[in-house]
């Protein structure tokens, strides 16, 4: 993990694109560098290939939502995450909860708001890797599967790259795998593979 400050790796995701635009900015004119999704498909996407070192994930999106996203950080990549919502209902507030959130930040907010949680969950982040790394670190099981869900996460990519309904992208995915002679899960792995060669290295 990066230090605390300086080049940290922060994903930022959110749909509303000036919010995006805006948080991203002030997180780099802070000295992070800063990768940004507008959809929580590419987010996960993203995160596979660079690996930040805290994502801060906006909840209701179309698609895959915040909670989707921080439910794979958690699992797979062992990212740390911070929600930015503009909900802060006794439900949402309890499965941020549950998820294991370093932060949860209203909005309307602006980014002197957010340098503060970024550093703190950052640090705290730091410190649960140094007193216990192999919780910090990605579990070889899940790192050796790219995505145990990468079905979905294929569906959701077609979905979001020709505007196409869930089932209609599934059906997509089992003609383009049944034209190949491929399995529905080595498909899946195909398109997966060409949107990350697609965004080019690391």
């Amino acid at each position: 993990m990066a230090g605390v400050t300086g080049m940290s790796k922060i994903l930022v995701v959110d749909d509303d694109r000036l919010v995006l635009a805006t948080v991203s900015h002030g997180l780099a004119q802070a000295g992070y560098e800063v990768i940004d999704a507008d959809n929580g498909d590419d987010a996960i996407l993203l995160a596979r290939q660079h690996r930040p070192d805290l994502a801060l994930l906006d909840i209701r999106m179309e698609g895959k939502s915040g909670f989707d996203v921080a439910e794979y950080l958690r699992e797979v990549g062992h990212t740390p995450f911070v929600f930015l919502s503009a909900f802060s209902d006794d439900a949402t507030r309890a499965k941020v909860e549950s998820l294991g959130a370093y932060g949860y930040l209203v909005k309307p907010l602006d980014v002197s708001q957010i340098l503060p949680t970024v550093a703190s969950a950052l640090e705290r982040a730091r410190q649960r890797a140094a007193a216990s790394p192999e919780a910090a670190a990605p579990n070889e099981d899940t790192a050796s599967d790219p995505l145990a869900a990468v079905v979905p996460l294929a569906v959701g990519v077609l979905m979001h790259r020709f505007s196409l309904s869930r089932a209609e992208a599934l059906a997509r995915l089992k003609r383009a795998a049944a034209a190949d002679s491929r399995s529905l899960k080595a498909q899946a792995e195909r398109v997966v593979q060409a949107v990350e060669d697609l965004a080019g290295p690391a």
